[in-house]
Parts: structure tokens; C-alpha cells; sequence
């Protein structure tokens, strides 16, 4: 048999500096720009790939496993995809998994998303960390044919996400109800049919099972787009509001979400809980300031130690900017730490039950370390209605 040449690559991953990674693309075809972010959960692809937070980012799985229990429409956490694309070490395997539904690279290319595998990801991830995390164009082309100058001009073309109001793209275009729970063997996903505390969630491009955890802590969610305004958060009359997850600059968002948070504060005595974005909306709120982390935090498996009783959790994080906790003023305590870089992951106001984390005690993927916080937040207000 006579030997056959080696295909040449269908995919290139071009970084702004001009570095090229080439390997083999999946999912739909084209090109795209982005930032580069690296992801070290060893379980969740679909949840990653589906959470608003990641918009205007290419994801990089440090988990060479990538694929393998294919994917299924209860584990999405949005509609549609939001990352814009995929880095993966190996190509996807055939799904081996019984609630698999459909095989990772077809839903990508349904869905739109790019993606390529055969990349070195463990030089990649390192000079994320070292260089910071860059602005790249990714290509997938079957006939791997390249224009590889246009593809760096276009990584540095790429805006960055400084300054980038992306919460806008990703939230609802209307408010609605929520009452779906989380799930649970056998019977999935149930409804929450007696709620006793009504919330107002603001959707920065909030995840699913953040609404499903706190339909499971006996709330009647009513979902609000982000630029809503406090008249219209309070003419629902919650016993408690929530500041949901989401993507891009915090500074960005706030022009719009600080003043109406600020405005909650200063008329009612409600309680309030930020996860992600929302804990860096109600940070500025507050007046703290918020800056653009290196390569940012992207994972399951980030340990986050609680100030206040020394129980170290063990969280599930996404986010590219933080809180700088030197700029909290009087009365905001810091109430959580990441052990892996001293950066601010939790606050509270001293006197009053409102309070954010940075990180995702909602999980999805995993680990479940924080649901405990939900449950803290309607305690909060079943006070507040025996305070009345």
C-alpha cells in the first residue's frame, strides 16, 4: 500500500503577537475573533460553551476529554451557544454517555460555533498565563486553506473586552417567570409550586440553574432585561432582588445597572445577592472599583476561603475582570478570597443582608460547595418579613 501524504490542517488558531497554532477544525466552518481564556473544569464543556458570561471569548479546555458524553438539551444553560469558539487537545471521540443526544461536533455546527482540536493546549494555557489572555482569530477551513497574515491582522484588530458592554447582547429581550427547579434523580428538572418569597431577577446573561436554584430555595422568579430600572424592579414588589452573571467589562455595565442598584439601596430595605457579574455591579454600587485580571479565573475547581468562618469551598468560577478589594469603602466588608491569587471573591454590607460572591454556587459544572448561599439569601428575606 503506498504511503499517503499527511492531510494538511483544517483549522488555525493566529494570536495578535503572530504565534500559529494549526490543527483540525470542527464544528461549523468560517472565522471568528476573540479573546483567548482557559477553562480547567474536567466535566461541563456544554454548560461552558452555553454560559453568557464567556461572550466575546474563545475557550480553551485544559481537559483533554473533550466530547466524549456528547451533549443533550437539558445541560444547556442559555438557548444557543454564547463562547465563540472552541481549543481542545484532541479531536471529539464518539458520545459514550445515556443521556447523550447529539455528538459535540454537530451541535457546533448547528449552532455556529468554531472550533479546532490537535492544539498543543498546555503551551497554549501557558502563555496565557504568562502573557496575559490574547486576542486571537480562529479559522476553520475543510480544504485548510489559510490567508495567514489577514487572520493576525484580524486577532489584532479585535476591540478587547475593556470597555465592552456585552450584558446588553446576552440578556432577555422581555421579563418573564421562572419556577423550573434544579435537577434531581429521577424524575429531572420539577416545578416550584408553592414559592414563598417573590424575587426580581436582573439578567446580565444569567445561567439557567442560577434561576433554578432559586426556584429550589422557594422563589417566584421574575426574570428583568439589565437596563431595567429601579421603578421597574420595585413595581414588582420583591422581597428580594438578585444580580445575575454575565459577560464583559463591569465598568461598561454599570453605567446603566449602578444607578438602579444604587437607587434600591438608598429607598429600600430589600435584600440583595450578586453572583459574577452581579457581585462586581453591586461592588461599584457600592463604590468599589473593579479591574481586568491578567487571564482571569476558569474552572471547577477553584478554592475560594471564607473570611468570616475559615471553611475554605471549593467553586466553580468564570470571570476576566474582579473587585479590588482595596477600593471597598467603610461599611463593605470582604467576606471571601481566592487561595489561588488573593483576589477578591466575596462581599457584604455590614449592616444590611446584602452580599455577592464572585464566583458560581450554582455550579453547573460542578462542585456544589456553595448552594448554601441560596438558601442564606431567602433566609435573608423570610427575616426581613418578620422584621415587618
Amino acid at each position: 500500500m503506498a504511503h499517503q501524504a499527511t492531510s494538511k490542517p483544517t483549522a488555525c488558531l493566529a494570536l495578535a503577537d503572530g504565534t500559529l497554532f494549526f490543527g483540525t477544525g470542527f464544528g461549523a466552518t468560517g472565522q471568528t475573533v476573540a479573546e483567548l481564556c482557559f477553562n480547567t473544569a474536567m466535566t461541563g464543556y456544554q454548560e461552558i460553551m452555553t454560559d453568557p458570561s464567556y461572550a466575546g471569548q474563545i475557550v480553551t479546555f485544559t481537559f483533554p476529554h473533550i466530547g466524549n458524553v456528547g451533549v443533550n438539551p437539558d445541560d444547556d444553560e442559555t438557548a444557543d451557544p454564547v463562547a465563540a469558539g472552541m481549543v481542545v487537545k484532541w479531536d471529539p471521540t464518539e458520545p459514550s454517555n445515556w443521556r447523550s443526544a447529539e455528538r459535540l461536533t454537530d451541535w457546533l455546527a448547528r449552532r455556529g460555533r468554531i472550533a479546532i482540536g490537535g492544539v498543543d493546549t498546555r503551551r497554549l494555557t501557558r502563555a496565557i498565563r504568562q502573557q496575559g489572555a490574547p486576542h486571537v482569530a480562529l479559522a476553520h477551513d475543510p480544504q485548510g486553506n489559510f490567508d495567514i497574515e489577514a487572520l493576525v491582522a484580524a486577532a489584532r484588530g479585535f476591540a478587547g473586552l475593556e470597555g465592552m458592554d456585552l450584558a446588553k447582547d446576552v440578556t432577555c429581550a422581555q421579563s418573564y417567570r421562572w419556577d423550573e427547579m434544579r435537577w434531581a434523580w429521577p424524575d429531572g428538572y420539577q416545578r416550584q409550586e408553592a414559592p414563598v418569597h417573590k424575587v426580581v431577577a436582573l439578567d446580565y446573561g444569567a445561567k439557567r440553574n442560577i434561576l433554578r436554584c432559586l426556584a429550589s430555595a422557594g422563589c417566584d422568579v421574575t426574570v428583568l432585561p439589565a437596563t431595567a430600572t429601579a421603578a421597574e424592579v420595585l413595581a414588582h414588589d420583591p422581597d428580594g432582588v438578585f444580580l445575575s452573571n454575565g459577560p464583559g467589562d463591569p465598568a461598561a455595565t454599570g453605567t446603566y445597572a449602578v444607578p438602579m442598584i444604587k437607587e434600591i439601596l438608598e429607598t429600600t430595605d430589600l435584600p440583595i445577592f450578586g453572583i459574577c457579574l452581579g457581585h462586581q455591579m453591586l461592588a461599584l454600587a457600592l463604590g468599589g472599583k473593579t479591574i481586568k485580571m491578567n487571564h482571569g479565573h476558569h474552572g471547577a475547581n477553584h478554592p475560594v476561603k471564607d473570611l468570616e468562618t475559615g471553611k475554605v469551598e471549593i467553586t466553580s468560577m468564570n470571570h476576566g475582570f474582579a473587585v479590588d478589594a482595596q477600593s471597598l469603602p467603610a461599611g463593605v466588608v470582604e467576606t471571601h478570597r481566592s487561595l489561588f491569587d488573593g483576589s477578591n471573591c466575596g462581599i457584604r454590607m455590614s449592616d444590611r443582608p446584602v452580599c455577592s460572591v464572585q464566583y458560581h454556587p450554582e455550579a453547573s459544572p460542578g462542585p456544589q460547595d456553595s448552594f448554601y448561599l441560596f438558601e442564606r439569601f431567602a433566609a435573608a428575606m423570610a427575616d426581613r418579613k418578620v422584621r415587618a
